[in-house]
Order: C-alpha cells, then sequence, then structure tokens
C-alpha cells in the first residue's frame, strides 16, 4: 500500500483509474483526512459495486480508521464537497456517512474548522449512551452468529482476535509518530 504525499496532488480514480497510485478494479478512493501538522493520514476506498450503501462504507473506513490509530482525536477530515468531488460521489452521500459519525460522537462539525475526529480510543472512557446502543447492534452480531452455528469458544476467539489486531495497528502507528531519540524521522545519518 502506497502512502500518497500531498493532499493537493490526490484525486480518486474510478475503475482501477487513478492518478499518482493504482487503485482496485471497480474502487474509488482518496485521501481522507490529515492530522494536526497536517501530514496525510489514512487513505480510503469505496466499493460501488459492493451491496453496502457507499456512505456505510465510507462511515465504516472512518470507524476502522480511528480503530487503527490512523486518524486521531484533533484530525481534520476533507470537507464533505471536496470528498464528494475526489470520490464522485454525491454530496448528499457524504453528508450522511459523516452525520452517521457525527451522532456517533466519532466527529465534531463546525463551520470555522470543518469536521474533525472528536474522540479516539485514546480519549477515555466511553459514555453510557454510547455503551447502550453499541452493547445492542453487538448483540444482534452475536446472534446472527449463533443463528448460523457459531459456537460461544469462536465468538470469544474472534473478537479477541479482532480487539488484538486493532491494538497492533495504534501501537505500530504511536511508533511511527514517535520514533526513539537519535532516530527522528527526516533527518540523515
Amino acid at each position: 500500500m502506497s502512502v500518497p504525499t500531498e493532499i493537493a496532488t490526490r484525486t480518486g480514480g474510478i475503475s482501477g483509474v487513478a492518478v499518482g497510485e493504482e487503485v482496485m478494479v471497480g474502487c474509488i478512493g482518496c485521501t481522507i483526512g490529515t492530522d494536526t501538522d497536517g501530514r496525510l493520514r489514512v487513505r480510503i476506498e469505496l466499493d460501488p459495486t459492493a451491496e453496502r450503501p457507499l456512505y456505510q462504507q465510507l462511515h465504516d473506513r472512518v470507524i476502522d480508521a480511528v480503530a487503527r490509530g490512523e486518524l486521531r482525536e484533533g484530525d481534520a477530515l476533507v470537507s464533505v464537497r471536496q470528498l464528494a468531488v475526489r470520490f464522485g460521489i454525491n454530496a448528499a452521500t457524504v453528508v450522511k456517512a459523516y452525520d452517521a459519525l457525527r451522532n456517533e460522537g466519532i466527529v465534531r462539525t463546525s463551520r470555522r474548522s470543518g469536521s474533525v475526529i472528536a474522540r479516539d480510543a485514546a480519549s477515555g472512557p466511553p459514555d453510557e449512551r454510547f455503551l447502550a446502543d453499541w452493547s445492542a447492534r453487538l448483540s444482534v452480531l452475536i446472534a446472527e452468529g449463533i443463528a448460523h452455528g457459531v459456537e460461544r469458544s469462536e465468538l470469544e476467539a474472534r473478537t479477541s482476535a479482532i480487539a488484538w489486531l486493532f491494538d497492533q495497528a495504534r501501537e505500530q502507528h504511536d511508533a511511527a509518530d514517535h520514533p526513539p531519540a537519535g532516530d527522528q524521522k527526516g533527518t540523515t545519518p
């Protein structure tokens, strides 16, 4: 996976065509966020041929990027209009995804600063309202697994493995953002 270097030079691509880097056939992609220093944070790809609606794919990719530490509290998201143009999708699709993220407390939006990540894994414990809603959604996923014959031990093992992968991804991003003394980014020996 290549990392784009300038947000101003990135544009999305459709059906495998992209400016500056390859995109999987049938997907559209672009950079969505920058950190507080203006560095690129995450590249998101959507699949217009998937059954899952584009707004839900965008929502899920932002949640995933926050969970992995690719997007952190205070990181700016690309504006609705810019993102719609870059992906070549309707602005209402982006608004729907950003609204869902805002309703979940992951994103906050203001006219002055645009949309920014409002919380991440390091932001402290979630509020009770989130936990209640999340527990209800988790219950449906667990029920679906059980209805398909997934054993309790398998549910627990898969949940643990997924949580471990997110922990590892966050640790890697933390290490990349804070190299040990004497190993600073951009310095030459």
